[in-house]
């Protein structure tokens, strides 16, 4: 009786947050560079393209889509899934002029969780070089960057300047970057709030994090390119 309850009450709490997605522009952060982009040579070359992940990821997340029970009434938003909980406000965030979805932001116990899924490479991954680019950017930005041991791996600890009026910095902000390197996907997360600014007391965000379940599919996609993302369904329905 205990199991069947927990179910219909975690299929309602489900079709709420589908039903009660805020759709906004994405939020300013530290864009993941092109291979393109000027000096990534030298970043590629002193940094390791081994994976980067938790011991019992495949157990205990974030999952692949072929990992995860999928008879739980997780949100369907395309490149991922997310296990919805009471309390949990969902925000996709969309660039104005394409209109493409291009991040998930999970506001929970204030503190928020942003996250996006990459395509990558089947046997190395990404993390490692990503957060080599990421901090640079900061602290080319003015910011202060510590790299440490997360219960993800290694994460970033930053103090980020916050841009105010006229391009005049205005104080920084908390945040801290996470990643994990998945079976032919990346996925980031970029954390603030609460669960930046006191990490010792972060234990549901991280939580969040670790439900998310990456829907790779089959389509071939170049590494770094960005997993389609879109609107669950109910929400779609009522657009």
């Amino acid at each position: 009786m205990r199991i069947g309850r927990r179910k219909r009450d975690e299929v309602e709490i489900a079709e709420a947050v589908a039903g009660d997605v805020e759709v906004g522009a994405p939020t300013p952060e530290v864009e993941l560079a092109d291979e393109a982009d000027a000096g990534l040579d030298e970043v590629v070359a002193t940094t390791s393209t081994d994976k980067s992940a938790p011991a019992d990821r495949d157990e205990n997340g974030p999952l692949d889509e072929t990992e995860a029970n999928l008879v739980r009434p997780y949100v369907d938003l395309g490149g991922v899934k997310i296990l919805p909980r009471e309390g949990l406000h969902l925000r996709l965030e969309v660039e104005e002029d394409s209109q493409r979805v291009v991040a998930v932001g999970l506001d929970f116990d204030d503190s928020t969780l942003q996250v996006q899924p990459f395509a990558a490479p089947r046997s190395t991954g990404l993390w490692h070089e990503i957060r080599a680019q990421i901090a640079e950017q900061i602290e080319q930005q003015g910011g202060v960057v510590t790299e440490v041991d997360g219960p993800f791996g290694p994460e970033l600890r930053a103090q980020v300047p916050v841009i105010g009026g006229a391009g005049v910095t205005d104080g920084a902000r908390a945040a801290r970057f996470v990643g994990v390197d998945g079976p032919r996907w990346f996925l980031r997360g970029v954390i603030a709030g609460k669960a930046a600014e006191q990490p010792d007391d972060a234990e549901e965000i991280e939580e969040l994090f670790r439900g998310v379940v990456v829907v790779r599919g089959t389509t071939p996609m170049p590494p770094r390119d960005l997993i389609p993302l879109h609107m669950p369904k109910s929400a779609q329905s009522a657009v």
